[in-house]
């Protein structure tokens, strides 16, 4: 059987935990999660982990933030005046929203905090800053 290298396309069902055992995300159940290694198409630790593996193969592996969603970054929490609200809009902590920047791209917000004053947004991804351990299953290599 061929290992996992790069270049190739697998296929694999996975099951994403945070370090006290929280499920994040997983593939079953559903269908399973096909990339091609090497094309950056998901976070590097997780690509990192199937490389070597034979299809049929079961491995638990734990990837540490700076090799899936990067550390936490102040510079991406920002304090916006309520008064930058639409009025119709009632923010309140875990709501998701789109921010332009400054070059016009749309970017994903979260809601962390809400005062009368003001709300505090936070565009890191909500994985940064956390080490996540993989259950991986390699199916087949396409």
């Amino acid at each position: 059987m061929a290992q996992a290298k790069q270049g190739d396309t697998v296929r694999v069902h996975y099951t994403g935990k945070l370090e006290d055992g929280t499920v994040f995300d997983t593939s079953l159940g559903g269908e399973p999660l096909e990339f091609t290694i090497g094309e950056g198409e998901i976070i590097p630790g997780f690509e990192e982990a199937v490389i070597g593996m034979q299809p049929g193969e079961s491995k638990t592996v734990t990837v540490p933030s700076e090799r899936a969603f990067g550390p936490h970054r102040d510079e991406l929490v920002v304090e916006v005046g309520r008064d930058q609200f639409p009025p119709h809009l009632h923010p309140e902590v875990g709501q998701e929203y789109q921010m332009r920047q400054p070059d016009g791209h749309m970017i994903p917000v979260r809601v962390v905090e809400v005062s009368e004053e003001a709300i505090t947004l936070d565009a890191n991804h909500p994985l940064a800053g956390k080490d996540l351990t993989f259950e991986v299953q390699l199916l087949e290599v396409l």
